[in-house]
């Protein structure tokens, strides 16, 4: 890999787990949000972070800067299983993979467990089949040129305003906490850029290659790991939100169980939703919104579930 475009990658992953950070960006907290608040402002920041990334994806098509397009699985019960389990784990370890970057970053150590956790539950499951491989074309490539140019309009707008925002707040950009907006907008730039940069990379994928035993580019995708991670790290640290939270024997349990049915769910479907919020619903791949679907209604069931049984006498 060559050293100059590597080094981008490095930094873009950091500011990627920056904003992740900053903006407590997490399916867990979008649907706590939706059940609690009756708003969809973190959802709707999630498909936004798809959004921008699908327009990046035609951007780089059209120019010809886009590396291999990551192949689709075949949708079916599994992706539904898969996603079901990997929202009921989400939800034990109260928060997604997302979510577990911010825990970090803010000083709570019991979630260095959830990785672990998730390696396992990959490992567990590693003897199963995986779908196949679907072969039907991503549609967004597709598009015609004045869909690039108008992406790259909106695009630019959007930051734009964003930053206009941030002046009209007076608020310095590494001192205050971001809108979810503001957060996913700036994960799918900093995903695209890696995505040039290093290929096609998510940290979920990450580890489920290590528990299948893939190790190939072990090195530069550990430094890539270990780059996000400090850029959540530093987000907490400059935001004054960075508490050293020691990590107990019930918590560490729960982040490692959550961790174990991620892993599970994620190896049926397969993937976690990084890769479908960043990779598989950006191209509009039908196993990645069915999954994304699964998760997000078992996570909404499992907490209307809890609040129905916790208000019984």
């Amino acid at each position: 890999m060559a050293t100059v475009p590597y080094l981008i990658a490095l930094v873009a992953v950091a500011v990627m787990g920056f904003a992740n950070q900053r903006g407590g960006i997490c399916t867990v907290a979008a649907i706590e949000e939706i059940v609690e608040k009756k708003k969809f402002s973190r959802l709707v920041a999630l498909l936004e972070a798809s959004l921008w990334v699908g327009g990046g994806l035609i951007l780089l098509n059209f120019v010809g800067l886009l590396p291999v397009t990551p192949m689709g699985y075949a949708a079916g019960l599994a992706t539904i299983l898969g996603g079901a389990l990997f929202g009921l784990g989400a939800l034990w370890n109260r928060a997604c993979l997302f979510g577990t970057v911010a825990r970090l970053g803010s000083g709570e150590w019991a979630y260095a467990s959830t990785p672990l956790g998730f390696y396992l539950g990959c490992l567990i499951t590693s003897g199963l089949h995986a779908p196949a491989k679907s072969q039907d074309k991503s549609l967004i490539l597709a598009a015609s040129s004045w869909v690039a140019l108008a992406v790259l309009v909106l695009l630019t707008a959007r930051l734009l305003i964003h930053g206009m925002v941030i002046q009209r707040n007076n608020r310095a950009i590494l001192a205050h906490a971001w809108s979810p907006h503001v957060a996913t907008t700036i994960i799918g730039i900093t995903f695209l850029v890696s995505l040039v940069t290093a290929g096609n990379w998510t940290y979920s994928e990450f580890i489920s290659d290590l528990a299948h035993g893939v190790t190939s580019s072990w090195t530069a995708k550990s430094l890539l790991y270990l780059s996000l991670f400090g850029g959540a790290v530093f987000g907490g640290w400059t935001a004054r939100s960075f508490k050293h939270t020691a990590p107990d024997t019930v918590s560490v349990l729960r982040c490692l169980g959550g961790g174990v049915l991620m892993g599970a769910g994620g190896a049926l479907i397969p993937g976690g939703n990084t890769g479908l919020v960043l990779v598989g619903m950006p191209l509009l791949l039908p196993y990645a919104w069915l999954a994304f679907i699964a998760i997000s209604v078992t996570v909404y069931l499992a907490i209307q579930i809890t609040r129905l049984t916790a208000s019984r006498p």
